[in-house]
């Protein structure tokens, strides 16, 4: 299984990004789907989710009303959309799956390598 990340860059705050993550070697319909962030120095933490077999989706706190994660099962792709984006959200984004788990923050099979998002002030 591969998880490949992409589209993170440096960004000035108030701007928008959107990262992509291409799955190979599984059964990217039967999988759940998240994102999570590592900022230096810090643990890394739940961004999003989206269920398998639906749209149900489940944001952290911090990003809620900002981000959106989408997916798009036919190109074994899933999105995240970030717009308002603030210093805060500086980070290495990393997508993961789990098999036809529940849209949360635990229990992921599978991890991307990572792509790095930098947030100017």
């Amino acid at each position: 299984v591969q998880l490949q990340a992409s589209g993170g860059g440096l960004v000035q705050a108030g701007g928008s990004l959107r990262l992509s993550c291409v799955a190979s070697g599984l059964t990217f319909s039967s999988y759940t789907m998240g994102w999570f962030r590592q900022a230096p120095g810090k643990e890394r933490e739940f961004v999003a989710a989206i269920r398998w077999s639906s749209d149900r989706t489940y944001y952290a706190d911090s990003v809620k009303g900002r981000f959106t994660i989408s997916r798009d099962d036919a190109k074994n792709t899933v999105y995240l959309q970030m717009n308002s984006l603030i210093p805060e959200d500086t980070a290495v984004y990393y997508c993961a799956a789990k098999f036809q788990g529940t849209a949360s923050l635990y229990g992921y099979d599978f991890w991307g390598q990572g792509t790095q998002v930098t947030v100017s002030s």
